[in-house]
């Protein structure tokens, strides 16, 4: 996987933790947040004006008494499946029937550790650094899963981003109270199979809202 870097660090921007988030920690029982969002989206709303997060999509994977930690599943970078895997020196071979992903976008998850590599998937698989969301979707960090897709036998369905979103302890619930996001629980298809262009619209239906009348009033489902 890419080399990580360090997290920018900040007391005011959403989706931005202080500190560098741990996908590998579990907190006990006793510590977790009533509010748990782990596999949910989270919309952001027309009050969200900070340039990172407008009209962004968040699938959250890991929420608890710590903090938060998600991607961005609709913002795309400029690089494509094939150049960041020649960027690890890995080729991808070319396996009949298999969907092709040389092409795929590789997305912006976010402004935490921005040179790092995380993989949504689905299914699971066993991967050194994988933390399972769902019993079908799962976030690995290894660069192990990418060696597995590049081989033809990595998981079916996938979402690469490059960075990631992280809140720390109260910061996302106080977002979410200041009318800063909509949540919903999550659909894999809007993740997986859906043009990134259509993802907003599509996770804004779960909810039974059309994005054109959007407003800056914030609830959750």
């Amino acid at each position: 996987m890419v080399k990580p870097s360090k997290p920018r660090r900040t007391h005011s921007h959403p989706g931005i933790s202080q500190d560098e988030p741990d996908i590998s920690a579990t907190p006990d029982d006793s510590t977790e947040s009533e509010l748990n969002l782990a596999n949910h989206f989270l919309i952001a709303m027309p009050s969200m004006l900070d340039p990172v997060f407008g009209g962004a999509v968040v699938y959250l994977c890991e929420h608890n008494a710590g903090g938060a930690l998600g991607v961005i599943i609709n913002k795309p970078t400029d690089m494509t499946m094939q150049v960041l895997l020649e960027r690890i020196d890995l080729e991808l071979e070319i396996v009949p029937n298999r969907t092709a992903i040389d092409r795929k976008l590789v997305m912006f998850g976010g402004p935490v550790q921005i040179e790092r590599g995380f993989v949504l998937h689905t299914p699971l698989g066993s991967f050194s650094s994988m933390m399972p969301v769902t019993d079908q979707i799962a976030l690995t960090t290894s660069k192990d899963v990418l060696e597995a897709v590049a081989s033809g036998d990595g998981p079916e369905r996938i979402l690469v981003s490059l960075g990631c979103s992280g809140w720390s302890a109260g910061q996302l619930e106080d977002e979410i109270a200041r009318n800063g996001w909509l949540t919903v629980r999550a659909d894999p298809s809007i993740i997986f199979d859906l043009p990134i262009e259509a993802r907003f619209s599509a996770a804004m239906h779960l909810l039974g809202i059309d994005p054109m009348m959007l407003t800056g009033e914030a609830g959750h489902a």
